[in-house]
């Protein structure tokens, strides 16, 4: 099991049901009035505020070796792109992840992580490129049916020392976040662990050419982000549960 020292509840005890790894992630978060974001949350959810700001978050990274437990990665099944538009939210008193979109350029896992997990996942066009100095360009364009389009497209780097966020920072508050909630079609909460390592965090540099990505959620983003560059990091998942069970 992944050692981690960030959690503050224990893991569950039945066992994780998916591995992957996370890379090439770029974590930008802009604080955003908690007026604003409140009304988007179902109902139960609490939006988790520092210093009297929500945040919102767009996260773009590099699945792979995305497999069930015990069974081998599957060739151009386990590796894609994945972008996230995300807050923080609180349930019970447990913090988390609410996602309000998680674009993915694999048509298999959009409709796979629908029906078993509740997100909100969409088809999109995305690509990656790496250069020799490590910047990474980074391109997404929404094309899922029925939903309003949504585009990325912006280059990134660390810039910085790689180093673990300390509890009670603002980078560590943003990071550590040990599970995910969704909500089904009548409303019902469901929460889904993770476990990790603890992320190793650089300071970022980003150039967007294009972020729409909040656009279809009626919100402007203003003002320089907090970029921050992560490590790759191996991730497993737990199936979701109802929150009032």
């Amino acid at each position: 099991m992944t050692a981690t020292t960030d959690r503050t509840w224990d893991l569950p005890k039945q066992p994780w049901i998916m591995g992957m790894t996370w890379s090439e992630l770029l974590f930008a978060h802009w604080p955003v009035d908690p007026r604003v974001l409140a009304p988007l949350l179902p109902q139960g959810l609490s939006l988790d505020i520092r210093e009297d700001k929500a945040w919102i978050g767009v996260v773009p990274f590099l699945m792979s070796d995305v497999a069930p437990r015990c069974c081998p990665s599957i060739p151009k099944l386990s590796r894609f792109l994945e972008l996230n538009v995300r807050t923080y939210v609180t349930y019970a008193g447990k913090p988390g992840v609410w996602f309000f979109s998680l674009d993915a350029a694999s048509r298999i896992a959009v409709r796979a992580a629908r029906a078993t997990f509740n997100l909100p996942y969409m088809d999109a066009a995305m690509s990656l490129d790496k250069d020799d100095s490590g910047g990474i360009t980074y391109r997404s364009e929404r094309n899922h049916r029925g939903e309003r389009p949504a585009t990325f497209d912006a280059s990134y780097r660390a810039i910085g020392e790689t180093s673990h966020a300390l509890p009670g920072t603002l980078e560590h508050w943003l990071t550590a976040r040990y599970c995910l909630y969704s909500a089904d079609r009548q409303g019902r909460l469901y929460r889904g662990e993770i476990d990790h390592a603890p992320w190793s965090l650089s300071p970022a540099s980003c150039e967007e050419r294009q972020n729409t990505m909040c656009t279809p959620l009626g919100i402007d983003l203003v003002g320089r982000p907090h970029l921050l560059f992560a490590q790759p990091i191996k991730v497993h998942v737990w199936m979701v549960t109802r929150c009032d069970q």
